[in-house]
């Protein structure tokens, strides 16, 4: 049976820019359970982005708790959180590789952080490059890459600290379709073998449909509905969903024509 995992109750989070202030998360709750994969879609502005920064605290919530496998991110010490987010890995859609370094120097990087000996990060990092389909690519650089193949590269780099959850912020929306049903079904394995409970942030509808079994959907900085994959699309009751399902239908039309 399914366990609740991740807490996030009552998040709220507030930016002031030029004097002006902007609410883009207001009074945010979600259960998500473990070994889940979990969507969070909405449009442009809804709040998508600062929800998943708050879950690993790369900001920092104005009000509400934050709380993973049992332990409040927010009460923790420094260095306690330094530990915790070594198990919550994050997927960006830009990559965030060094250019200047090969495959596999990026993948070994957050092994060299953590100082772990020169040959066994070598062994472990060949071994996640094999799990993603790259083990021949490992001396070649981030610029003869395919954006599949650099997001490839990223999700070994974040594999190698075993993370108990995986954050993907926008992670396929770089890509072309053909490549994001690749990168999806690569991810939908890693929770396969690995265990690990995934969170997709997402706009793209057809994402969503592709590898996750619950939903919530956010918009202006609240979740406006949540449950099954099938009971949201299949039945949505705010007008938040039936506006991403109208705009998903259009695309897949689109993409099919």
């Amino acid at each position: 049976m399914n366990t609740s995992y991740i807490e996030i109750r009552n998040l709220s989070k507030k930016y002031t820019v030029k004097d002006n202030s902007v609410e883009a998360l207001k009074g945010v709750s979600l259960t998500i359970p473990k070994n889940e994969i979990f969507g969070v879609i909405g449009l442009s502005g809804a709040g998508k982005s600062t929800l998943v920064r708050c879950i690993n605290l790369l900001e920092k919530p104005d009000d509400g708790e934050v709380i993973i496998d049992g332990q409040n991110l927010l009460e923790l010490s420094k260095q306690e959180l330094r530990l915790k987010r070594q198990k919550i890995g994050m997927i960006f859609q830009h990559f965030n590789l060094l250019e200047q370094q090969t495959v596999l120097e990026n993948v070994c990087f957050p092994l060299e952080i953590r100082r772990v000996p020169k040959a066994e990060r070598k062994k472990k990092a060949l071994e996640f490059l094999e799990k993603v389909g790259l083990a021949d690519k490992a001396n070649a650089y981030p610029s003869q890459l395919s954006g599949g193949q650099k997001q490839r590269v990223a999700i070994a780099r974040v594999l190698t600290n075993e993370p108990e959850v995986l954050l993907c912020d926008e992670a396929t929306s770089a890509l072309d379709p053909e490549t994001t049903k690749n990168i999806l079904n690569l991810l939908k394995h890693i929770h396969d073998t690995m265990g690990i409970t995934i969170v997709i942030i997402t706009h793209e509808m057809r994402v969503i449909k592709e590898i996750c079994t619950q939903v919530a959907v956010l918009d202006n900085g609240v979740v406006q509905e949540c449950g099954s994959v099938k009971d949201v699309f299949e039945n949505p009751q705010s007008k938040s969903a039936k506006r991403l399902l109208l705009i998903g239908e259009t695309e897949e039309a689109n993409y099919v024509g």
